[in-house]
Formats: structure tokens, sequence, C-alpha cells
């Protein structure tokens, strides 16, 4: 006996990149854009209503075998440790409906931290069969991720070159992976990639430099934002700039949850981000500028741009000058 479809999964982990890949190939799997966007809803997690989320799951898709329904950070909201008795109420009831979705049902709770394995609704999804569970943890060998991400793209890279990726992104692998993605397409078939064609295609922007325009994006001084964003364009590549910045705005909502969850600050900041402690200092005060769910809005819009980007649809100045354009508004 073949199992059962999943009809509810939670995809968690602090493995941001591969999570929202993961995302973005549910999304592809609806099938055709024309009908898929009637069939796709999401919500906040922190702002999601129980009915409405299981009305919109539970409705018989239009011209399509199923219905996709996300929910971004629902779990861990309700399952933070001063959410209170309402919340584990909510939680039980969220629990309490999922083995009765019908069969059409695809609802995906999306969660950028690792959940505890007493979790009732992660304990309910190992147990139940309809339910599903992926881990996304941050690879352990970077190294061996960026040999793998190369053949990804179809192509092969030189250890020295890996090297000297890491030496200027670290385990950024958003940055890593858009860096690839250019590379694999400047050296194209018959060799591999290597530490001459990093040199020549990456070139390094100050990191005080993003910061800047992002702080200029987060008063809302778009005629500042624009100015700085063009001076970066003088000396930074398009798509290694909008790796940067994505990478600057996933940094500001890990700060921000932090904080928001009564983490400490300047050390204790530094060492949860994992980066040192004069970024951590410019990150405490940049993510006053903006609360949570405004981050998670602008992450996921550089998400859709992303795959626009590495589809073809937009180049990667126009994508950075749209989204500057887009919160100076």
């Amino acid at each position: 006996m073949s199992k059962p479809v999943p009809t509810f999964y939670v995809l968690h982990g602090d493995d941001i990149f591969s999570l929202e890949e993961e995302v973005a190939l549910m999304r592809q799997r609806m099938g055709d854009p024309a009908t898929a966007s009637l069939n796709m809803v999401s919500f906040d997690g922190k702002s999601a209503g129980i009915a409405d989320v299981f009305n919109a799951v539970s409705a018989y898709p239009f011209l399509s075998d199923r219905r996709l329904v996300i929910v971004d950070g629902w779990l861990g909201w309700l399952g933070r440790a001063n959410a209170g008795k309402a919340a584990q109420e909510d939680l039980e009831r969220i629990a309490a409906q999922l083995p009765g979705l019908p069969d059409w049902a695809r609802l995906v709770f999306v969660e950028r931290e690792t959940l505890k394995e007493n979790h009732p609704v992660l304990k309910l999804a190992r147990s139940d069969p309809r339910g599903y569970v992926r881990t996304f943890t941050r690879p352990q060998n970077p190294r061996q991720w960026i040999a793998k991400r190369a053949e990804h793209y179809g192509a092969q890279i030189d250890p020295a070159a890996i090297e000297a990726l890491i030496t200027v992104l670290g385990d950024n692998l958003i940055a890593l992976d858009s860096e690839l993605f250019k590379l694999a397409a400047y050296v194209g078939e018959g060799r591999p990639i290597g530490t001459d064609d990093v040199a020549a295609l990456m070139t390094y922007v100050p990191e005080e430099k993003v910061f800047d325009m992002v702080d200029a994006l987060g008063r809302r001084d778009g005629q500042s934002a624009a100015r700085l964003l063009q001076r970066l364009l003088v000396d930074a590549d398009p798509l290694s700039l909008f790796a940067m910045i994505v990478r600057q705005f996933r940094l500001l909502i890990q700060a921000r949850e932090h904080l928001d969850l009564g983490g400490g600050r300047g050390p204790a900041l530094a060492q949860a981000l994992r980066i040192h402690s004069f970024p951590a200092q410019k990150l405490e005060q940049q993510s006053r500028n903006f609360d949570l769910a405004d981050l998670e809005a602008i992450y996921r819009r550089l998400l859709d741009y992303d795959r626009d980007i590495k589809t073809g649809q937009i180049e990667p100045e126009l994508a950075i000058q749209l989204l500057v354009a887009g919160l100076s508004a």
C-alpha cells in the first residue's frame, strides 16, 4: 500500500536559503501560473486566523487538483515562550483540525527557526501519515556545499576558487549561490571555475555602504537611498550587490526576531547571528527602523526577484531599483 500524499507540511530550520528554495519549488509545482494563482494563498503567522487559514486550504480547487496555503512563522509565533494560554489553545485547535484536511489540501507551515521537538504540530506531523516534516540546517561544510551548488548550475569549481569565495562571502549561502550562478554562466562548459574567474567577476563592496543605503530605506528617504544606490552600482556588479542586500535583510529579520523575543543586545546578538560585534551593533540600530512584518515582506519580495533574475525575467540592476523605489514610496 502506497503512502498517502501529505496534506500538511512543516518546513523549519535556520538554513533559510534552502527552505525558501523548497517553498519556491512547491509554488512552481502548482503548474500554469495563469490558474495557479487562483489556488495559492499566503498568510502572515502573526495575524493569521485559524478559521481563515483552514477555510482557504479546504476550499475546492479551481481547475487544479490541489490548494496551496503557506503560513509564515505561525507555529513559532504561537509557540514562543511568552505567548500565553490563548496561543497554546490555538496550537491545540490547529493540531486537532489538521488530520481532517481534504485530499487536495497542501497546508505549508514555514518556520525560519528550528522548532522544539515537543511542539504539538511538529509532533503530529511526524506521526500522522498525512503530515510531512523537513528540517533545514545550515551546512556544516560550506566548501562541500559550494561544490555541489556549482554542479547544480552545470559547472565544476577548483578548490582554490572555493577558498576565494569563502574568503569574501563566508558562509552566506544566498550570496554564494548568486555568485556561483553568475560564475557558471561566465565560464560555460569545458573548464572549471578558477580563482581568475572569481577575481574577474567579484567586486568587493564595503558592508558599511550597504548599511547606509538600507538606513535610508528604513527612514523612507527615497532620494538618499536612490543616490546611494547609484554610487554602489558604480563600484559593484549588480548581481553581487543584490546578494549583499538580500543578506542584509536576512540578518535584519534575525536581529529583529532575536530582540523582539527578549534576546540580549550587543555580544549576545553577535553570538546569535554568528557575526562580529560591529555589524551586530549596526544591525541592532538599523532594525529599529522596521517591524518584523515589514522585514519579512521585503525579504519575500527579494526572493521573488532572485527567482526572476535566475529565470531571465528581470535584470539584477532593475530588481534593485524597483525594490528601492517600492520601499521609498
